[in-house]
């Protein structure tokens, strides 16, 4: 039975867990599947993979270039707590549990795929480090709360496969409307965030203009390439977290900030600011890297998910990172982040203040890779329903989840949740407070919970997909309605679905067509089969 084991942690460590081969491999399927030469598949799926390359590397500028700046805010607040990393609990529980985790995690993955294929979520969860995430809270949560091996791979796998299928469906309503089209789907388990995000944009942002299209004076033009605004901004940010550090820290310490990565202190004031100045511009470039990424697989993997979507799965929607929506509101990526971590800061004075003293909850600091990634693509959906309104408060809401959410997890996760560390994301803090004080009432109780727990998931989100998405619900329309024509209604180059929307004429009320077009840049989906 060993090498069945060792078997199993290759394939999910070295393959599954890797979504860059992941992403290889399911565009080689498809482009099998439509019966493309053997040098279209290699291609196809080759430069899929380094599409997903690409946005590692950019995930890792972006992590090297916000790593002083939390230093420094720490350092200048002087807030000690949880830091929130997914890759840092993910590692420690390997050690203990890494065979539960590999044979969860490949049990998962086949249901989610069966439920694709036999139910109407046809969803094909792609994000494999994030099945991964999930794999391992779910067997932390079950093994700690005393549950047997078997049920800890069976039960966990039950609930991860219909997590997988589930959670894309439940933000389709709000992705599509932040794509125009049905091409993709989310597959990050920040959904819970993406989804309060859209809909506060409904609540707040009826009349309010979108981000990219912001009128500025001449001399600012410059700012509409997000590009340009991305590194101004976090340039600027940066300055004023290092003056307030130096001031707090002194400059021994503040000199040092960017020399713990193996890097020389700065040797005086003027050399301080000016390495602060360039890890802004790091950051730009990170999120460059980002969207070429993006980009580049959408490029290759969409058209090889008709040859599944024919062969496999029919009517098979990939659902994959949360970056892979930043390229359709550059700017609201930025506001999303910005705002969802004065969220975190907002709620980690209320854990200090209320919360702590109160219920003995855990503070959590505000990790800025989590706020970056899922309060970027939370500013994104908020800026689909709410324009500018909707993307700052879309986001605000988001850090809020991502802060309370893990510090409520923390109470389930035994001997893990005294590791300074837990996940970061919104869908692991309320899928994991659930399922382990479920698990907490005993095998036969506890089992019949989860199960019926998940059974409520999945059901919900059949009905939400038969009666929402399929039906075409627009959560956006409304706010249509409200804005100038010019706005909605237009060339859609980008292959834009129609939405119904209410206009008021001298006859009464009157239905007109509108179509809701991405914004220049953002990938371009495939034609129709038989337009190609």
């Amino acid at each position: 039975m060993d090498w069945l084991v060792s078997f199993a942690k290759f394939l999910v460590n070295e393959i599954l867990s890797e979504p860059a081969y992941l992403i290889g491999i399911i565009t080689a399927v498809g482009l099998t599947a439509l019966r493309k030469s053997v040098g279209q598949i290699l291609g196809g799926a080759i430069k899929a993979t380094l599409g997903f390359l690409l946005i590692g590397a950019g995930a890792t500028l972006v992590v090297a270039a916000l790593a002083p700046l939390g230093d420094m805010i720490q350092g200048a607040t002087g807030a000690q707590g949880v830091i929130p990393t997914n890759e840092a609990i993910v590692g420690i529980a390997q050690a203990e549990y890494g065979s539960r985790v590999a044979w969860l995690m490949i049990l998962g993955f086949a249901v989610g795929l069966l439920l694709a294929r036999f139910t109407p979520l046809r969803y094909v969860f792609l994000t494999g480090h994030h099945m991964l995430f999930m794999a391992t809270l779910l067997t932390i949560v079950l093994a700690t709360a005393g549950q047997p091996s078997w049920l800890v791979v069976v039960v966990g796998g039950v609930l991860l496969g219909i997590m997988l299928v589930a959670m894309p469906a439940l933000a389709h309503p709000w992705t599509k409307r932040v794509t125009g089209n049905n091409t993709v789907a989310i597959g990050h388990f920040g959904t819970a965030g993406y989804i309060a995000a859209g809909a506060t944009g409904q609540l707040v942002g009826r009349r309010s203009r979108s981000t990219e299209d912001m009128n500025l004076p001449e001399g600012l033009r410059f700012l509409r390439d997000s590009m340009v605004a991305t590194a101004l901004s976090m340039v600027l940010i940066y300055l004023v977290v290092a003056v307030l550090y130096l001031i707090k820290a002194g400059k021994e310490t503040a000199y040092a900030v960017f020399g713990t990565g193996g890097g020389e202190p700065a040797a005086g004031i003027g050399e301080y600011l000016m390495q602060s100045v360039m890890q802004g511009l790091q950051f730009g470039i990170a999120v460059a890297v980002i969207l070429f990424g993006v980009r580049t697989i959408l490029g290759e993997l969409v058209p090889a998910f008709q040859g599944i979507a024919k062969k496999i799965v029919p009517g098979a929607v990939p659902a994959l990172d949360a970056p892979i929506v930043f390229p359709y509101a550059q700017n609201a990526v930025l506001v999303g982040f910005i705002s969802s971590f004065v969220g975190g800061l907002v709620s980690l004075a209320l854990l200090a203040w209320v919360f702590e003293p109160a219920f003995g909850l855990a503070l959590v600091l505000p990790g800025l890779v989590p706020h970056f990634f899922t309060g970027g693509a939370a500013g994104v959906y908020g800026n689909a329903t709410g324009g500018r309104r909707g993307a700052v408060l879309g986001a605000f809401v988001n850090g809020i989840l991502i802060t309370f959410l893990p510090a409520l997890l923390l109470k389930v996760l035994g001997a893990f949740g005294e590791e300074n560390t837990t996940f970061g994301d919104a869908d692991f803090g309320w899928f994991g407070v659930v399922v382990g004080n479920a698990a907490k009432l005993g095998s036969t109780p506890g089992l019949i919970v989860m199960l019926a727990f998940g059974a409520v998931i999945l059901a919900g989100a059949i009905l939400v997909q038969k009666r929402v998405v399929e039906t075409g619900w627009d959560p956006g329309a409304r706010r249509d309605a409200l804005l100038p024509p010019s706005e909605t209604v237009g060339d859609d180059p980008m292959g834009g679905v129609d939405s119904a929307r209410e206009g008021v004429g001298d006859g009464g009320p009157v239905r007109t067509r509108a179509r809701i077009a991405p914004p220049r840049g953002a990938p371009k989906p495939p034609p129709p089969p038989g337009e190609g």
